[in-house]
């Protein structure tokens, strides 16, 4: 285990953000602790609100990832005030939580953790309480105290896997005060907590007891020749890919009953080799390495093994087959191991490993589904470590309801923000790079899409994306690039879509181009780009959006951003007018073919959108100037006295429009157009 200490950074700190820098020097090193597992403590004098000296316990808050953890994130309690329950026999968690409370210095301080007694009862300045994987490759063994003693001798102590709590904390006090000599106990079936009269003293150990546990982890291996078992894949990444793109928007339907769920996937080679495995099946159904990653993964994966004979009919039905069999299974762990006045969680699976293809994980967006992904993939090394050098076994059915089903566990939830109205939704806008399609997809990520932003442009699709994710914190977008007017570079687009998402809910038909001329003036060449781009690229995109939708069975919603020159065209500008009106004309074709598969089409027609917009180039203003018999400086003046309204329409107008109609507001409305105008009587829709 790699030493990320640095004297020159921690030599200038002191009492909360030496531990602050010590937590997330742990947080850093992904075999030790994931997304919020694993906690820290320190324990300080300082003063209280009447300037009195008092011992305090500077605890990691409940749900805090210790990679990014600040100050303000951390709890202050009195520690004179929790010592006292060392003398108890027993205690609720009802009661701890609500005496923990008691303790707590600052009023708005985040909850404290589940573990806060365990760093309270044990005597040492600085306490630290990880998941590493080496630690856990011996715990989850079927004579884990052999292991155990084999490795530390009696250096390290181990207590009896018991859930998180004051019965837990009371053991590990029992044990390091029979063992005085102790330097680390381990948690069985759980993890390793650490101690030390510094920052760095505690952190040290922690590092020196994981590597000991790798060193011998890697002897074991070594001396059973080997610990891995040779599997062969037998398709390409290309085949690979293809096939999981067809697959993920039927899964994605099939897990989405209760929650509509994100699916994405991975197939780098220690996942086909764990997937691929002839004992992955039973070895991935034992349960997880440590409890605390139910939360993401639940109990178990969804083991899934796809037909011989591949067809999309043969390829769905195995899915809902497998899917409905995982969740009849679901139902009856909860109806047997489920405590009193508990409801039942989402039955469906989070992880689903197919052999020969790779591991698919869910989450609400692409950030949950990265947790379980990264939770997993610790799973599988540490599965296959385990089993390399005795059984891997994990903690017992009774034990994985009762912790899933934990109250202070799940408490974890109610701390995350609440879900907006397009939360869960995956969109995809074409012609992202313009002025329209900005606008556009900052408001569906505004409301909490995931979205794909695809253009011909693909340098500002891609500034766009990373400006968005930077303002997010999150992985809310990503770009695409995509010619519409080209099948080839559609259908791949989509599929990469696909395979970073999962499906699709909502497609933004954008992309297009103006042209202007008089007929007998017009190039056949100018003609065929503008229905290449607003025609035929809507054409295309809108296909592979139906297919999509259909695979899912979630239903489905298009938004097409149309023209008001479709309904009410213009002087000089046949190949735009005709264009539109015929993207106007297939929308309404959509509308009535998707509505038995609950896929809504809509249509925006705004007009004269300037700002920003790089459809209203030089040479088209000059153009329609000249159509309108107008100064080419006063074009904007003249579309706007046109209106009725006398206002100048802007991209976000027109995104508005586009929101509304992508939202479950516009649930009852299909085949609608909505003028973005400033109204326009010869364009009102009749």
């Amino acid at each position: 285990m790699r030493n990320r200490w640095s004297d020159s950074v921690a030599e200038k700190l002191s009492g909360l953000d030496a531990l602050v820098y010590a937590t997330r020097t742990i947080g850093e090193e992904t075999e030790l602790v994931l997304w919020g597992g694993g906690n820290s403590s320190s324990k300080v004098l300082a003063k209280d609100h009447l300037g009195r000296d008092v011992r305090v316990l500077w605890v990691k808050g409940s749900g805090s990832d210790m990679k990014t953890i600040s100050p303000s994130q951390f709890t202050p309690l009195r520690l004179d005030e929790l010592l006292p329950l060392v003398e108890r026999d027993e205690m609720t968690d009802e009661e701890m939580v609500a005496y923990q409370s008691r303790c707590v210095l600052e009023p708005n301080a985040p909850k404290p953790s589940i573990e806060t007694l365990l760093h309270a009862f044990l005597p040492a300045p600085y306490v630290y309480h990880t998941h590493a994987d080496s630690i856990c490759t011996l715990i989850d063994t079927s004579d884990s105290a052999k292991l155990i003693h084999e490795v530390y001798g009696h250096d390290v102590g181990l207590v009896p896997y018991v859930r998180p709590g004051f019965r837990l904390a009371k053991l590990v006090r029992q044990a390091s005060q029979r063992h005085p000599r102790l330097r680390a106990i381990i948690l069985n079936k759980h993890g390793l907590v650490t101690w030390g009269q510094t920052p760095k003293a505690a952190y040290l150990e922690t590092i020196r007891t994981v590597s000991e546990a790798e060193r011998f982890i890697r002897r074991s291996i070594r001396s059973r020749g080997g610990g891995t078992r040779r599997t062969f894949v037998t398709t390409s990444s290309t085949d690979r890919r293809a096939l999981a793109a067809l697959l993920m928007p039927m899964l994605r339907g099939a897990i989405s009953k209760t929650k509509r769920m994100l699916v994405t996937y991975d197939d780098r080679r220690p996942v086909l080799a764990f997937v691929s495995d002839p004992w992955a099946r039973m070895l991935s159904q034992a349960g997880p390495f440590t409890p605390d990653h139910m939360l993401h993964t639940k109990a178990k994966p969804l083991f899934l093994v796809l037909p011989d004979t591949q067809t999309p009919q043969t390829i769905a039905q195995a899915i809902s087959e497998a899917v409905e069999c995982y969740r009849q299974d679901y139902v009856r762990y909860f109806e047997q191991y489920k405590s009193p006045g508990v409801t039942m969680l989402d039955p469906y699976p989070r992880v689903i490993l197919v052999p020969q293809l790779g591991l698919f994980t869910t989450g609400k967006d692409r950030r949950a589904a990265r947790i379980t992904h990264d939770l997993y993939c610790h799973t599988m090394r540490v599965i296959l470590s385990a089993s390399a050098i005795d059984t891997y076994t994990s903690i017992t059915p009774q034990e994985m309801c009762d912790f899933e089903y934990w109250p202070l566990e799940n408490f974890k939830l109610s701390l995350l923000p609440s879900e907006k109205q397009l939360s869960r939704r995956i969109a995809l806008v074409t012609g992202a790079a313009g002025a329209i399609g900005r606008a556009i997809v900052a408001h569906l990520v505004r409301e909490g899409a995931s979205v794909i932003l695809t253009d011909v442009n693909e340098s500002k699709i891609q500034a766009l994306a990373a400006e968005l994710n930077s303002a997010s914190g999150e992985e809310n977008t990503v770009a695409i690039p995509m010619d519409v007017t080209k099948e080839a570079s559609v259908v791949e687009g989509f599929q990469k879509a696909v395979l970073v998402y999962g499906g699709l809910d909502i497609l933004v038909s954008n992309a297009g181009i103006a042209q202007s001329a008089p007929i007998d003036l017009l190039s056949f060449e100018h003609w065929s780009k503008s229905f290449a781009v607003n025609a035929t690229g809507h054409f295309l995109v809108c296909r592979e959006a139906m297919r999509i939708f259909k695979n899912q069975g979630l239903g489905g919603n298009i938004v097409v951003v149309a023209s008001k020159n479709a309904l009410a065209p213009g002087k000089h500008f046949g190949p735009y007018s005709a264009s539109k009106a015929a993207q106007v004309q297939l929308a309404r074709v959509l509308a009535i073919e998707g509505a038995d598969f609950g896929v809504r089409v809509n249509i925006v027609n705004p007009d004269a959108v300037f700002e920003g917009s790089g459809l209203w180039s030089k040479e088209i203003r000059q153009a329609r100037a000249d159509a309108y018999g107008i100064p080419v400086e006063t074009i904007e003046e003249y579309c706007v006295a046109r209106s009725l309204l006398k206002v100048k329409v802007s991209a976000q107008d027109v995104a508005e429009a586009v929101l509304f109609l992508a939202s479950d507001r516009s649930a009852k409305t299909t085949g609608a157009i909505l003028p973005v105008d400033g109204g326009l009587r010869e364009a009102f829709p009749r």
